[in-house]
């Protein structure tokens, strides 16, 4: 029988539970699902025919070391290689220069001083998951915005600067998500930075099934072709991408996150189908 392996973190050994049906999609194709923490010595990598990245979600204090362990797994997706560029949000900068509207985004390397902007704007590490270590300041409030600035860069890590984008607040994000470069279906995700000097720390997202309108979609889809191409490598190669966006400030949607490494699938908003268009995407990476 064909052995996926599914992998996560110590804290979330066997993810959130949002895939809980793709394991029963796996078995219906033939395949057997596990689970096994990533930086456990005695989780067996090697010999699955798949190893595929889902809740590694403590990769960001220890990013070295989770890449050198993507390395050595022969049969992993997304690929050391996606992970490599994926993990560090600078990667937003090269999306950026490829033509991609991305939410205007300074990168602070450690001991640079960054450009605040006039209103408010938020701060958050540059190697980060989820909203932890991300806050939202005011346009008065830049000596609290410096503070946690020196924080990161004391703690070894560079910074994003973004201006917060207020419709946000209202209409929240919206994510597409991609099986083997396939859009599959979309989720809402309210804000979690909603009031002026709160720190993200993992807080509980609210999700919402989502129809995308048009504009969503074409970006989605622009991103993804600009991703490949940085990356050298065709849309199918990548099992699973989430497009995060949001309306800027000039009304036109901008790219907020693009995840190939460890994102929430959404598995839970989405159609009873999209746990087998999942499947149908690791079958391919097999073939």
């Amino acid at each position: 029988m064909v052995r996926i392996v599914f992998a996560g973190c110590r804290r979330l050994p066997q993810g959130d539970g949002d895939e809980h049906a793709v394991g029963p999609a796996l078995a219906a194709v033939g395949a057997e699902l596990g689970w096994a923490v990533w930086d456990d010595p005695d989780a067996d990598f090697r010999t699955a025919d798949l190893v595929v990245l889902r809740a590694t979600w403590d990769y960001a204090q220890r990013r070295d070391a989770f890449l050198a362990w993507c390395d050595s797994v022969p049969r992993l997706h997304n690929s050391a290689a996606v992970a490599r560029w994926n993990t560090h949000k600078r990667y937003l900068l090269d999306l950026a220069d490829a033509g991609v509207p991305v939410v205007p985004t300074e990168l602070v390397e450690i001991g640079d001083s960054p450009r605040w902007p006039d209103g408010e704007f938020v701060v958050k590490p540059a190697v980060g998951a989820g909203s932890v270590g991300a806050r939202r300041f005011g346009p008065r409030q830049h000596g609290l915005a410096a503070e946690h600035l020196a924080a990161l860069h004391s703690d070894g890590r560079s910074a994003l600067v973004q201006p917060y984008q207020a419709d946000v607040d209202t209409h929240g994000e919206t994510a597409l998500v991609f099986f083997g470069g396939v859009y599959s279906h979309a989720f809402t995700k309210a804000a979690i930075l909603a009031d002026t000097g709160r720190n993200g720390n993992g807080a509980s997202e609210k999700l919402a099934m989502a129809e995308p309108e048009p504009r969503f979609r074409r970006l989605a889809e622009d991103t993804l072709d600009a991703a490949v191409a940085l990356l050298g490598i065709a849309r199918a190669d990548l099992l699973y991408a989430r497009v995060d966006m949001l309306t800027g400030e000039d009304g036109a949607p901008a790219l907020l996150e693009l995840e190939l490494t460890e994102p929430s699938l959404g598995f839970a908003q989405a159609d009873s189908a999209a746990p087998m268009r999942f499947v149908s995407a690791i079958r391919g990476q097999l073939s």
